[in-house]
């Protein structure tokens, strides 16, 4: 996996407002008239821009003769899980004192409350293996409270393999996260599911949120297009070309519980661009199947298909607010170029949302708080880059800027982090990066990819 640096987001101009090179700095000069309330918005919306606590994670110590690489690999995920977060201050490792503890017992806390750790939290364990079973002790410490029983303690059991221990460190990560962040879930668990042609064909393949762990999901030896998660992250819908009698795209269900595509209803026309409801009751697609197309409901097995718009020009790339579960942002060239529309979950109320320029939108993504729209947006320079804004005011953040072609964001569950599809190193590969821009990560090189999809847990 390949990191690298991250290009600052801007916040749209306005007037003769001038974009800025740092979001701190642009949220303050920009826009709003009042310049707290224009640094509140994005962070409230993100989770980002908080004070955050600095936390030092120690090497997790061996104490069998197997298991020196794995506390190496368990220690590494760790700190990369905790230092993507988006929520704390890692603590370089250069500053840590040579005793590092393996057990309660052995925390000298001075070493760590002091300068040059000056670490508010500590991250310490060991691991033990006993044939092919494997024991991880992990603790999480503040440092700064020597009368504070341990913020968490686990003991996590399971083979001594890199996947095991890897799969430990990111539950590790997340409950520290979520211990750190008022209960709010990290996303080092988590899974993205994403488009590939490595195999020869455009498959769904998944992967760790990390970049780690690809594999190869569909093998449909055709043409396999955006993936989307259940709620429950138990299915995949996507929209598929399935040989046989129907030639046309279809929507197709992927089931991680049986690893398998699963039987879905034909339509008639072209269907594409699946989204879940929240409570993933239903899902809302792309239809041509009575000539124009239109967005369709139906319930979670294909059943019981209901019309939602009724509209000249084409109307695509549905995706529902997860907090309402009541609102709906589409794309719809009812107005001559693919622009951004809402509506409600019936069809009712549609409303085209206002831009301060011309330009193609597509591919919009609302935030896991329903605060927040992520979008790709090709305004009249030419180029496709992503956008976040804000639903009740319409202020707008660019993320990306001229590097490549930036296109279909999508959240991750904790609303710190998005995921993204990019050409800017020349193939199309997909990319993580904070809510705010920064931080960017790299995570596919082989073949092209494209398409992510974030799950829910």
């Amino acid at each position: 996996m390949e990191k690298r640096t991250a290009h600052r987001p801007h916040r749209l101009p306005t007037g003769k407002c001038k974009l800025s090179g740092a979001l701190a700095l642009l949220v303050a000069l920009c826009a709003l008239p009042n310049s707290a309330a224009a640094q509140d918005w994005f962070r409230t919306g993100t989770g980002l821009g908080v004070s955050k606590p600095r936390v030092a994670v120690a090497d997790f110590a061996s104490r069998s003769p197997a298991t020196p690489p794995l506390a190496s690999l368990f220690s590494d995920v760790l700190r990369n899980d905790l230092d993507y977060s988006g929520i704390l201050d890692l603590a370089s490792k250069s500053f840590y004192p040579t005793q590092v503890p393996t057990a309660p017992g052995e925390l000298n806390y001075p070493d760590w409350q002091n300068a040059p750790v000056s670490a508010q939290f500590l991250a310490f364990g060991n691991l033990t293996a006993n044939g092919s079973d494997l024991s991880i002790e992990a603790w999480f410490y503040d440092v700064q409270n020597q009368a504070a029983p341990p913020v968490v303690g686990r003991v996590y059991r399971g083979q001594a393999t890199e996947t095991d221990t890897r799969k430990f460190a990111h539950q590790f990560a997340d409950e520290i996260v979520a211990r750190l962040s008022g209960g709010l879930p990290g996303v080092a668990a988590t899974q993205i599911a994403f488009v590939s042609t490595r195999s020869g064909n455009k498959e769904i393949w998944a992967m760790d949120y990390d970049g780690a762990g690809q594999h190869q999901l569909t093998s449909l030896r055709s043409i396999s297009l955006t993936p989307r998660w259940s709620p429950d992250s138990s299915r995949i819908a996507f929209t598929c070309y399935p040989t046989g009698v129907v030639s046309s795209a279809q929507i197709c269900m992927y089931s991680l519980l049986t690893n398998k595509v699963v039987s879905w209803p034909r339509f008639a026309g072209t269907n594409s661009a699946p989204a879940w409801s929240p409570d993933g009751a239903k899902i809302m697609f792309m239809s041509s199947m009575y000539g124009n197309p239109e967005l369709f409901t139906t319930d979670a097995d294909g059943s019981h298909v209901k019309r939602i718009t009724h509209s000249v020009g084409a109307n695509t790339s549905p995706s529902w607010n997860p907090k309402t579960g009541q609102e709906v942002a589409f794309v719809s060239d009812r107005g001559g170029t693919p622009q951004l529309y809402t509506m409600d979950a019936e069809g009712a109320e549609a409303q085209k949302v206002p831009l301060p320029d011309m330009g193609y939108v597509i591919d919009p993504a609302w935030s896991p708080n329903g605060q927040l729209l992520a979008f790709s947006w090709r305004r009249p320079n030419g180029n496709y880059d992503l956008y976040i804004m804000d639903v009740v005011t319409h202020d707008l953040v660019e993320l990306t800027r001229d590097a490549g072609r930036n296109e279909r964001p999508s959240w991750a569950p904790d609303g710190r982090h998005l995921v993204f599809e990019s050409t800017r190193t020349g193939t199309r590969q997909i990319w993580s990066m904070l809510a705010d821009g920064s931080n960017m990560r790299q995570l596919t090189t082989a073949g092209q990819n494209e398409s992510a999809s974030w799950s829910l847990r």
